[in-house]
């Protein structure tokens, strides 16, 4: 997937780096990402939380130029930091880009399938190209990788 970030930036990242907001450490972070990509080819699911007459609103932000509020929450999280799940930042890294690919050839397979996303409802591949995009930019920034 072609996310207009370069993922190589991911190695600058020291597992004790600070973010310039919320709470996220480094691994947490680069974990986020991979879980939100698995959630976008239904490796993981979510439920919807936004009522369905309400998703226009959202959806629209979501496709329009602003970038993601610093302190967004995704209420299929919540407020507090998920378990993490590989043993060190390099096998995160490497699990993000493990996923990328499979993400690719999930769309390639499903071209026409549209995924849940728990705040944006049914999103199709190019809709989740530019949630990837917008939450990935949103991360890198949350730990100064790009401006």
């Amino acid at each position: 997937m072609n996310i207009g970030i370069e993922l190589n930036l991911l190695h600058n990242l020291k597992p004790e780096q600070k973010p310039l907001w919320g709470k996220m450490t480094p691994q947490h972070m680069v974990e986020h990402l991979y879980k939100a990509v698995q959630s976008s080819i239904n490796e993981i699911r979510f439920n919807i939380y936004s009522e369905e007459r309400k998703i226009p609103v959202p959806k629209k932000f979501l496709l329009g130029e602003r970038p993601f509020p610093k302190e967004i929450m995704n209420p299929a999280i919540g407020p507090d930091l998920l378990q993490l799940e590989f043993e060190d930042m390099n096998s995160s890294i490497k699990a993000l880009e493990q996923v990328l690919t499979r993400y690719d050839l999930f769309f390639e397979n499903n071209a026409l399938i549209k995924t849940v996303h728990p705040v944006f409802g049914l999103l199709s591949k190019e809709e989740w190209d530019t949630f990837h995009q917008k939450h990935f930019t949103h991360h890198f920034l949350q730990f100064g990788l790009t401006d």
